[in-house]
């Protein structure tokens, strides 16, 4: 038993209970002893003294690699219990000064002229579609889903989603519309189809490139749709009517905020109207994204406040005319895509491996945990550059959610991509 992480956990569990069995074969409870029981174990001295320096990043790490292992409950159930258990996620000086290290260089490195945005896109999107496949919707939507109920299936919630956002967006047929992170096309082809708007859509992936176009083709769009393997930066075209990007915000980086809403202010028309749709985290300050997902899983991603992103907004001359918060949409679309995946779990296995699995596995239930309990959230914002762009009132958007309804009936359905 590994002394410094034995009496961290005695001081931290107060509300429900944690069994773990430590490498010696010793087990101990920790918290309420007549509450529900997650049960782990550690299987060797050297991952505890891991977890106890710098379970941050080493817990997830321990968990992959088989090290540390959830006998009774699942990773979620555990990384729930812990967190119901520790509002302030630093310990110790050694952990805040880690902290303050990782915030530091994450700042600095949004701040380098060297951009390593087509390289961490790489390491996520261009893995093999055949993952994605095994737990997204249909259409391939990963990004957060409209829940109109708790009872929407997923694919349901994702076609809500694509719904809402172009209802916010005014469309008009022949508009020219650009995505930014176009992501498998879903987005671009909906929006196509049942606004007849022009759609160009940009990504930094290869692997999705190849599959929006052929998904284009096989919907007889490739006319009207056009994806390019492009960094909006080097954008160089005449006005958009309409700009959206889902998903994509959280790969730019606090220190280039000011870039990013300069260039989407260079590239929307003066009667245009811009959407963007991001995760957010309640408040700014010394925050830092989780040092596994950011080694692991997103490269360089970081989780905005408001507060970040509205200051840069209006340096930038753009008006906002909607913002809208989802609380706890994505809690609920990320306990979808869990599922999906652990019960195809072979599959992913056969993939890559089974270190591979867990990563994954942790992932998404570390995911769904920050929007159950950390109060991350999404943000809509809707911008303009005249006040008049859109109606006075919102009323607006629900006729066109209505008429959309009625378009999407006559619509083929979406099929899972053929791989």
């Amino acid at each position: 038993m590994n002394k410094p992480l034995h009496t961290l956990l005695t001081r931290i569990f107060k509300t429900g209970q944690l069994s773990v069995t430590w490498a010696t074969g010793q087990t101990i409870s920790y918290g309420q002893k007549d509450a529900p029981s997650v049960r782990v174990r550690v299987n060797d001295t050297e991952a505890e003294k891991l977890l106890a320096k710098d379970p941050a990043l080493t817990l997830g790490e321990m968990y992959m690699q088989g090290r540390f292992v959830v006998e009774e409950g699942d990773i979620y159930d555990f990384l729930s219990l812990v967190r119901k258990n520790t509002p302030d996620s630093t310990f110790s000086p050694l952990m805040r000064a880690r902290h303050l290290w990782r915030l530091l260089k994450a700042q600095a490195a949004t701040r380098l002229p060297i951009n390593q945005n087509r390289k961490n896109v790489s390491h996520h999107y261009d893995l093999t579609p055949a993952l994605f496949d095994l737990f997204l919707d249909d259409d391939w939507q990963y990004s957060c889903g409209y829940f109109e109920s708790e009872e929407s299936t997923l694919d349901e919630a994702q076609l809500a989603k694509k719904r809402h956002l172009a209802a916010k967006m005014q469309l008009e047929k022949d508009h020219r519309v650009l995505e930014i992170g176009s992501g498998w096309g879903g987005l671009a082809l909906y929006l196509a189809e049942t606004s007849g708007v022009d759609m160009t859509g940009i990504t930094l992936s290869h692997e999705q490139l190849a599959v929006s176009n052929r998904r284009a083709e096989e919907r007889n769009l490739a006319d009207r749709v056009h994806f390019e393997l492009k960094d909006y930066r080097h954008l160089k075209t005449k006005p958009f009517d309409r700009i959206i990007s889902v998903g994509m915000f959280e790969h730019v980086g606090t220190g280039r905020y000011d870039n990013f809403f300069r260039k989407c202010a260079q590239l929307l028309d003066d009667d245009g109207v811009m959407l963007l749709h991001s995760i957010g985290r309640p408040q700014a300050g010394h925050n830092v994204t989780n040092p596994f997902i950011a080694k692991y899983i997103f490269p360089g991603g970081y989780i905005p406040s408001l507060s970040e992103v509205l200051p840069a907004i209006e340096k930038a001359g753009l008006l906002v005319r909607d913002i809208e918060i989802l609380n706890m949409h994505y809690a609920y679309t990320c306990r979808e895509w869990r599922k999906r995946f652990n019960a195809r779990k072979q599959e992913a296995i056969a993939l890559y491996d089974e270190t591979f699995y867990r990563m994954w596995d942790f992932y998404l239930a570390g995911s769904e945990m920050a929007f159950e309990w950390d109060n991350m959230f999404i943000f809509q914002i809707q911008l303009a550059k005249k006040q008049a762009a859109k109606p006075s009132k919102r009323d607006y958007m629900v006729k066109t959610e209505e008429r959309l309804k009625k378009k999407e009936e006559s619509l083929p359905p979406m099929e899972r991509l053929k791989l």
